[in-house]
């Protein structure tokens, strides 16, 4: 088997759960830039006021040592660094009055930044303590 299938999952093995409301939010969104046969690009790097930031973008194509993971007809590409931070995370779309967006629950964080953008986990050292100008952490 080549390393590329290796790392493709599905919904029942997966390393992360994708809400029914982000799945609608990624569909609706591949659907309005016309790009029906990209993927989400969930990721992690350094920074942030925790620490750790998340990110997300689209690509067409997956990277050798991706895990592909496969929910209802969307595709999420997650590069092994950051699969060890993301592993057994939950991705939901909130929505609110006070704006919407990605949400990432995640049982590696210790702590997060009061706006959900960054995290520490229990290995980092030095991250900061304190809040971003974004959010209200205090």
């Amino acid at each position: 088997m080549a390393l590329a299938e290796q790392n493709k999952v599905d919904v029942q093995e997966a390393v992360m759960t994708v809400t029914p409301s982000a799945v609608a939010i990624i569909k609706n969104l591949l659907q309005e830039r016309n790009i029906p046969n990209h993927a989400l690009r969930v990721f992690v790097t350094g920074g942030g006021c925790s620490g750790m930031q998340y990110g997300m973008s689209f690509e067409e194509t997956e990277q050798d040592y991706d895990t592909v993971v496969s929910v209802d007809g969307v595709r999420l590409f997650v590069d092994p660094t950051s699969l060890v931070y993301l592993s057994g995370a939950t991705i939901d779309f909130v929505d609110s009055l006070m704006g919407g967006g990605f949400r990432i629950e995640n049982p590696n964080a210790v702590s997060s930044c009061g706006c959900g953008s960054s995290f520490k986990t229990a290995n980092d050292e030095g991250a900061a303590e304190e809040g971003c100008g974004s959010c209200s952490s205090y």
